[in-house]
């Protein structure tokens, strides 16, 4: 079943020479994990608020449920957890307050809503902020509070705007995991948008690359990883400053000091590993082609349109 279907959207604002979103089709089905990745600028946040009925297209049509949106202008907010990047409406309220009106107005009784504010405290890690107004908190906790909202209630899709954006590590894996066990429990939708691939490969099922406004790939990470790299990524690292030698022929990128990318041939594989002196590595990484490397590969070419 599909829960969004996106049909030749566009999006222009007046004094602007450029679409911020050009001819965008797209379907999203019930109880994946969809990532829509791109730098900034790229349109995605435009693209999510016209998902949830805060902005109309120019031109093009967004069904959730089958439901036109334009039908009913309340009618998202019925279905969909919205995480923006910015929520001051919480200002006012304590962590508490927050999670405990969010679900009674998303439907829950009363006492559902104290249950489900409590077991939320606990299962993301926000208890010790409950009575703390949202005005008060880090820019972080603010960010993990927004999310928490958006799971409040209950509601069967989640579209998340940069939901690990200012968190430490730890709680960034907290929160891939909390979302992966989310779906995995009640077959949530779950839609994000990241700039940061390498997170989103955690999990993510189905991914939408998006470059100047147009959607330029959609598909199974796997699935076009295949299209786009036959080859296997050689990562070297190495002390900065102390370069190793390399084999005839073997010219890398460097990723950051210390640590060099290049990619190989499947039948040279051997001879480039017998050439390297591995005493001048501190490791290397021979793996097939990351999210990440995809991501780089769509971002840098012609916007065209996609869809598997």
């Amino acid at each position: 079943m599909t829960v969004y279907d996106i049909a030749q959207v566009t999006k222009c604002y007046p004094q602007q020479p450029k679409p911020a979103n050009r001819d965008i089709t797209l379907q999203i089905h019930v109880g994946e994990i969809f990532g829509l990745l791109g730098d900034n600028g790229a349109g995605k946040t435009t693209l999510v608020r016209q998902m949830v009925n805060l902005q109309q297209p120019t031109t093009g049509v967004i069904k959730l449920f089958g439901r036109p949106l334009a039908a009913d202008p309340i009618y998202a907010a019925k279905l969909v957890g919205y995480m923006p990047q910015d929520a001051n409406a919480l200002n006012n309220l304590t962590v508490g307050e927050a999670l405990y009106f969010t679900g009674h107005l998303r439907g829950l009784s009363r006492q559902e809503a104290k249950r489900e504010r409590d077991q939320l405290l606990e299962t993301w890690q926000i208890g010790e902020l409950r009575d703390k107004y949202s005005s008060k908190l880090s820019g972080g906790q603010r960010r993990l509070l927004r999310l928490v909202v958006a799971v409040a209630g209950g509601l069967p899709v989640l579209i998340l705007d940069e939901p690990t954006n200012d968190l430490d590590p730890q709680r960034r894996r907290m929160v891939w995991e909390n979302l992966r066990q989310l779906n995995q429990a009640t077959g949530t939708t779950i839609i994000f948008i990241t700039h940061d691939a390498i997170e989103a490969e955690k999990i993510i099922e189905r991914v939408g690359i998006m470059r100047a406004g147009e959607l330029v790939a959609v598909g199974r990470p796997t699935v076009l990883k295949q299209q786009v790299a036959q080859q296997l990524r050689l990562e070297l690292l190495f002390p900065p400053h102390q370069p190793p030698t390399l084999p005839p022929r073997l010219t890398p990128t460097e990723l950051q000091p210390g640590r060099w990318l290049t990619w190989l041939n499947r039948e040279e594989v051997g001879t480039v590993l017998n050439g390297l002196d591995l005493t001048q590595l501190d490791d290397f990484r021979l793996t097939s082609a990351t999210l990440e490397d995809l991501y780089v590969h769509y971002t840098n070419q012609p916007t065209s349109h996609a869809n598997s």
